[in-house]
């Protein structure tokens, strides 16, 4: 038995759960950062998971994880591990590298046989030559121990042996000092029609987290600082279901019924799954047979006067070009959600990546310019998917807002906002009998059209593909016309940039260096900012949100910087449009393509090397 346990005080712990497919790695994830929120830590998450649908067992390629990092502000998922849970070689062969020297590595003596050894790689037993001498290793017989436990309790050996990861979990609950209390409501509710999966699920990890108390090595446990935030209601949520409730509140605000048309796509499926569940507020959901069908009934239901939606990822987005462009040309709102996975083709579809910016741009036929947004956290998520369907509506054009798979799904602390403090969503609703209405007579200043919902006394009228006259809409070929309407087109788009909120800078206003970045690299950039202070140099940090068009005031600001260092997790492709809309300025680049998330260190040393 543990003798005189001492609790430290820490800000922060990074945790990272692997295992083999179907160890339940991100259950386990999801237990543990919802319990760490429910007990008032910050949390961020990241899950990691293979794409094979069963791969080899033992294998590499099966590996599975789930990052988690909580404290008193965890705006990042950390770049290496305080502790590793691995359930087997091969899980620890492949996140070894992850683990900060001294860390803690809690893993399954009993998968550690020959043949597992073999598959991962392994020529030696690395319990037991000096692979791990850097670490603190704990390694006991946790499968053995499970299965006893739960039959016990009338489980069976198949499913027994499953229970493992609520073993371990409870060990790293009485690691971090974290109240059982919490963890066994949210069995409850998850087996809430298998009570007695759920006893047997607690059982076993009760027996881990008196277990743990037992090991000297853990005679010194953790306590981890609370966040300190505002008072309102808050929850553990991902970006995918912070996209569907933003498109929901949008939706309530609009006074529009909210219509999805999808096709299921690693990793945006979630936001077709969360709308799914809230008929009762309205929303409609439409699971296509293709990504082509998806936009189209999007379309349709956006003339017939719906908030019309489309989620996708890369592969996905490709095929709904050709109808996002006639959505474009008969200006009808739309809002279509691209999750970014790794690409080309089919690519990495579990991995992450800022790849599509250029297809937002540019990717369809003729002169057809869509308003981009792009999101910078799981929470940003609701605000931008708000931001997105406001813009599309009052604009009557097609918004594409950019996620990725690293904030879509993963998730941070959210604090619920009241409906009635968004903003109001006024589209440009033609009235009934309005004896001047005709399809394309547009308001002066923004060049937007009215629209006519289907049904609307008074107002017959034809939109469509083909190109029309202006301000009456008969189908013409007339080259003047043509390029009258597709000038309309363009700059009804680009005047916003007068209207969107002016971009803003961190840090310092003017200087030596601005970092420039879009999308889901806020956090990591601004953390390592705040590292490479006391450097004497003046270093500023610009976070786009607004991508197409460009806030108004964006190149007021990169003159007042000597230098200009665009971060991005791809080729370059935002580098390349600045070069387009600003050339009088010269970029540096920092990418990553590796289908994983910046880390600080690798922002750190690029900075320094900057500033030299």
């Amino acid at each position: 038995m543990a003798q005189n346990k001492q609790i430290h005080e820490k800000d922060s712990v990074v945790v990272k759960f692997v295992g083999d497919s179907g160890d339940g790695m991100q259950l386990l994830g999801t237990l543990f950062s919802d319990t760490a929120a429910l007990m008032g830590n910050d949390i961020a998450t990241f899950p990691d998971y293979p794409a094979e649908i069963r791969a080899p067992h033992n294998s590499i390629a099966g590996v599975s994880g789930f990052q988690v990092h909580i404290g008193k502000e965890t705006r990042i998922i950390g770049d290496s591990c305080d502790v590793l849970v691995a359930m087997n070689p091969a899980s620890l062969k492949a996140n070894l590298k992850w683990v900060r020297k001294g860390g803690v590595i809690l893993t399954d003596i009993d998968a550690y046989n020959a043949g597992a050894l073999e598959k991962a790689g392994y020529s030696s037993n690395p319990l037991e030559d000096s692979t791990l001498s850097s670490y603190m290793v704990v390694s006991p017989a946790i499968t053995t121990m499970a299965k006893e436990t739960a039959m016990a309790l009338g489980m069976d050996v198949k499913d027994a042996a499953r229970t493992k990861n609520m073993f371990c979990l409870g060990m790293i609950y009485y690691i971090f000092n974290f109240d059982l209390d919490i963890p066994f409501k949210l069995l409850d509710k998850r087996f809430a029609k298998k009570p007695g999966v759920s006893d047997v699920n607690k059982k076993v990890m009760e027996k881990g987290f008196n277990f743990a108390e037992t090991l000297e090595v853990f005679a010194s446990t953790c306590h981890i600082a609370k966040v300190n935030l505002p008072k309102g209601r808050y929850r553990n949520i991902t970006g995918n279901t912070a996209t569907a409730w933003g498109l929901l509140a949008a939706a309530e605000r609009s006074g529009h019924k909210l219509f999805l048309g999808s096709y299921p796509i690693t990793p945006a499926t979630d936001i077709l799954i969360e709308l799914a569940k809230h008929k009762s507020l309205g929303a409609k959901v439409f699971q296509a047979e293709d990504e082509i069908a998806g936009i189209c009934s999007a379309i349709g239901a956006s003339f017939a006067g719906a908030l019309a939606c489309t989620s996708t990822s890369g592969p996905g987005l490709s095929l709904k070009t050709e109808a996002l462009g006639l959505a474009v040309m008969a200006e009808l709102p739309l809002v279509v959600v691209d999750v970014q996975r790794g690409g080309p083709s089919t690519g990495l579809p579990t991995k992450t990546e800022q790849a599509d910016l250029g297809m937002a741009l540019f990717g369809r036929n003729g002169e057809a310019q869509c308003i981009v947004v792009a999101a910078a956290s799981p929470g940003d998520c609701f605000y931008q998917a708000f931001n997105a369907a406001k813009l599309a509506m009052e604009n009557m054009t097609p918004v594409i807002l950019l996620t990725d798979g690293y904030i879509g799904q993963g998730s941070e602390l959210f604090r619920i906002p009241k409906i009635a403090d968004m903003p109001t969503i006024t589209p440009p609703v033609a009235k009934a009998n309005d004896p001047d209405y005709t399809p394309y007579r547009r308001d002066a200043e923004t060049l937007v059209r009215q629209w006519a919902i289907p049904g609307t006394e008074g107002l017959r009228h034809r939109i469509g593909g083909l190109e029309k006259t202006d301000i009456y809409g008969a189908v013409s070929t007339d080259p003047q016309n043509h390029a009258l309407m597709v000038q309309n087109r363009k700059d009804k788009v680009m005047r916003l940039a007068s209207r969107i909120p002016k971009q803003e800078v961190m840090g310092e206003p003017e200087g030596d260096l601005l970092l420039v970045s879009w999308g889901s690299t806020k956090g990591q950039i601004q953390t390592a900012i705040k590292e490479v202070q006391g450097t004497g140099k003046k270093i500023g940090h610009a976070h786009f949100t607004n991508i197409m068009p460009l806030p108004a005031n964006t190149a007021d600001i990169f003159k007042r910087f000597k230098n200009i260092l665009v971060c991005e997790l791809n080729g370059g492709q935002f580098a390349g449009y600045l070069r387009m809309t600003h050339p009088q300025y010269q970029y540096q680049q920092c990418n990553k393509i590796q289908g994983l998330p910046f880390t600080v260190e690798e922002l750190v040393n690029v900075i320094k090397n900057q500033i030299k």
